[in-house]
């Protein structure tokens, strides 16, 4: 949002230094949900916690084994490289002359109806392949399969690694409104 914030600032200077006009529109931005707090990779969360030794008036003290916290260290460690098998929905599929273009407009098109929902074009020789969304269960995808059945008829479910699925599919992206500058119309 920052970044944000100091692009409209910046492109706000740089309209003073022209002489068009511009105006301030709204536009929504679509953010997929993160799978987990991200803020907290690689850190502990005791570590995190008010002391009065870094400065905060309360002061909170955990009392563990050892054995707890070298077990849980363990299991970080040797889960690090760990991968997911799941399912995603192949809406393209195909090796045609005209397949890189095809591919690349297939995921636009379901990009632009399905915000918030992942996509990922992979080309394995010879076939250029566009799969969507991230699920635990072959269930779940079968629920997008039949929503999209319609735009794209060939489409069909396939097992492979997925990235961590958000852990709340009803709210799997949040919408954003942003000010963006634009020139006014003459």
């Amino acid at each position: 949002m920052k970044r944000l914030i100091l692009l409209a600032a910046a492109l706000l200077a740089a309209a003073a230094l022209h002489a068009q006009e511009y105006v301030q529109v709204d536009s929504v931005v679509y953010h997929q949900t993160a799978a987990l707090d991200s803020g907290l990779v690689g850190k502990s969360i005791f570590n995190l916690l008010p002391a009065k030794a870094r400065g905060s008036k309360a002061d909170v003290k955990v009392h563990q084994s050892q054995a707890i916290l070298s077990a849980f260290n363990r299991h970080i460690a040797g889960n690090r490289n760990r991968t997911l098998t799941g399912y995603r929905v192949r809406i393209y599929f195909d090796n045609a002359q005209h397949a890189r273009t095809a591919s690349e407009q297939a995921l636009a098109r379901f990009s632009a109806a399905n915000p918030g929902i992942a996509t990922y074009r992979s080309y394995q020789n010879p076939y250029f392949k566009v799969t969507v969304g991230d699920f635990r269960t072959r269930s779940e995808a079968i629920e997008l399969l039949e929503r999209i059945k319609g735009g794209f008829p060939s489409a069909f479910v396939v097992k492979e690694k997925i990235n961590y699925p958000v852990a709340d599919r009803q709210h799997a992206y949040v919408a954003d409104t942003v000010k963006i500058l634009r020139t006014k119309p003459l």
